[in-house]
């Protein structure tokens, strides 16, 4: 059992990084369908040559295991969570994601995340699967979850989409789910340098642009251990066999490729945690060289 900053006991998944314990907020497993769809080039055949990759991130006959959740901690008293879903009642496109009904917020809550009470949101980028609790349907009005929270992504990631031609689909995600948190006052867009920036203490926003121009993942460091949490920079754990397979809405492909490559040279061999925001039980591990790619140590949840 971890104990939650509410002192309530929770028997939620949770990684403990220095003097911070991360909780996973699942929301709800990804059809099969999602893996050929999302990572084309994942075939089963790509699949069966990485042993280390069953049973828990792909199945016996190589389809991928994927997941939709948040990550929330607590940095410096400051309660953060750390993409926010699909989100539920809401109208989509793809028939996973479309008028969903599931107990998220009583996870949030048990974990010690009661909406009221969480700080700081932080967003990876700005598409449909990481920002729908941004709001919630109150009186027929969609309005902002998290109403004490200031709502955080980067500048570039804001104005690409502004000026973007969106979609209908698109276009409706924006109104109800991006949209009232900018009307109410709590959005705050922030400049990401090369170097990443601090949004709270020992909390970092790490650029890793191509699935979305303003993409970035999130460094969380405590007590002398570090743990980067990796948006869509990352969705699978096959891409750390084979870092050029994309994703099949990357924006920039080779951008986007050139910052996974990035980021895991960066952490392999390091005893940096790396949590995945679509990884499958049990979600996180290690970065390890595997002749010219990379593969997943899992370090497994506590409970």
């Amino acid at each position: 059992m971890t104990t939650s900053p509410a002192g309530e006991a929770a028997a939620l998944p949770s990684w403990t990084v220095g003097d911070v314990t991360v909780h996973r907020i699942d929301e709800v497993p990804l059809p099969p369908a999602t893996g050929p769809w999302l990572l084309p080039a994942a075939t089963p055949a790509v699949v069966a040559g990485q042993d280390w990759l069953r049973p828990d991130f792909a199945d016996r006959e190589g389809v991928l295991r994927l997941d939709s959740h948040s990550f929330a901690f607590t940095a410096d008293g400051l309660r953060v969570l750390v993409d926010t879903g699909i989100g539920n009642g809401k109208t989509r496109a793809n028939p996973a994601w479309h008028d969903l009904s599931t107990d998220y917020l009583e996870r949030l809550t048990a974990a010690g995340y009661p909406p009221e009470a969480v700080d700081l949101v932080l967003l990876t980028h700005l598409h449909t699967d990481h920002v729908g609790w941004n709001t919630r349907r109150s009186d027929g009005d969609w309005v902002p979850t998290f109403p004490n929270a200031r709502y955080v992504t980067s500048r570039v990631e804001h104005e690409f989409w502004s000026g973007y031609a969106m979609d209908e689909p698109r276009r409706q995600m924006f109104l109800d789910s991006v949209v009232p948190v900018e009307e109410a006052g709590l959005l705050d867009l922030v400049d990401v340098p090369a170097d990443g920036t601090d949004v709270a203490p020992g909390v970092r926003l790490i650029p890793t642009p191509g699935h979305t121009p303003g993409h970035v993942a999130v460094r969380l460091g405590s007590g002398g251990e570090t743990a980067v949490i990796t948006g869509d920079c990352i969705h699978h754990p096959v891409q750390f066999a084979d870092p050029a397979i994309g994703s099949c809405v990357d924006i920039d492909p080779e951008r986007s490729e050139a910052s996974r490559r990035a980021l895991l040279g960066s952490l392999a061999g390091t005893d940096t945690l790396v949590l995945g925001t679509h990884f499958p039980p049990p979600t996180a591990g290690r970065v390890i060289g595997q002749g010219d790619a990379y593969r997943l140590s899992p370090v497994p949840a506590a409970h």
